[in-house]
């Protein structure tokens, strides 16, 4: 199995490939004993809609190279595992605006969001249980990210596919229909009430994906109203 994480708005990518069993073991041949750590594997989503681009940390260790804004991320990284101080600054900058801690297991595969508004920022962990879809099939998974929504339904092509989430509520993976162009649509429960819409998505089959609810329903600006993105967790 390969991964890959690409995260898009509006269609346009702004990430690469990894190798889950390459990243969770040594990469490198050496005949000299070597103590390897135990580590996970963890992905970063940033849902935080007026939040500053952003630098991320595991302790006293700086993840990424490039500025974080919203709705981009990082592709899965190998983690040490324990409980970890998660720290965010202002990029470039070492001006912290938000800490908080994470226990993350050896072996594991998780995926780590920053969400709701910049004064009460949230974080939040979740495990992915990434398994090959079916022949002839994609995975999805639902993660409601935004904070003053009511309860939503995800929607396929006017098939509701995931129902009743709240903030932080999600799906497990499901098996939709693979090669297939969907437009996508996250409705208030109850009333077909359309909060946000992305059209024209082709989800390829064996490929697993994670879609993205964030933003808010009260946003007086197009850069934090509701909007849908979406993250290819791994393909095989």
């Amino acid at each position: 199995m390969k991964t890959k994480i690409i995260f898009q708005r509006k269609l346009t990518p702004v990430a690469g490939l990894l190798c889950l069993v390459l990243l969770l073991s040594s990469c490198l041949k050496d005949n000299t004993p070597a103590y390897n750590p135990p580590v996970a594997l963890v992905s970063f989503f940033q849902a935080s809609p007026d939040q500053t681009a952003l630098d991320l940390y595991f302790n006293n260790n700086k993840v990424n190279l490039g500025p974080i804004a919203y709705g981009t991320g990082l592709d899965y990284f190998r983690a040490f595992a324990g409980l970890r101080n998660i720290n965010f600054y202002t990029y470039g900058v070492m001006n912290q605006v938000f800490t908080d801690t994470a226990t993350i297991k050896a072996n594991n595969i998780y995926s780590l969001f920053l969400a709701n508004k910049a004064t009460q920022p949230d974080l939040v962990l979740l495990n992915d249980t990434i398994a090959q879809p079916a022949a002839g099939k994609a995975s999805i998974r639902f993660v409601d990210l935004s904070p003053d929504a009511p309860h939503v339904d995800l929607v396929l092509n006017n098939n509701t596919e995931v129902a009743n989430r709240t903030y932080k509520g999600f799906s497990s993976f499901l098996p939709v229909t693979g090669n297939t162009s969907y437009n996508i649509q996250v409705k208030e429960t109850g009333t077909g009430t359309v909060l946000a819409t992305l059209n024209n998505v082709t989800l390829n089959s064996n490929l697993v994906y994670t879609i993205i609810f964030s933003g808010l329903v009260s946003g007086s600006t197009p850069t934090d109203q509701p909007v849908i993105h979406y993250v290819i967790n791994a393909y095989y």
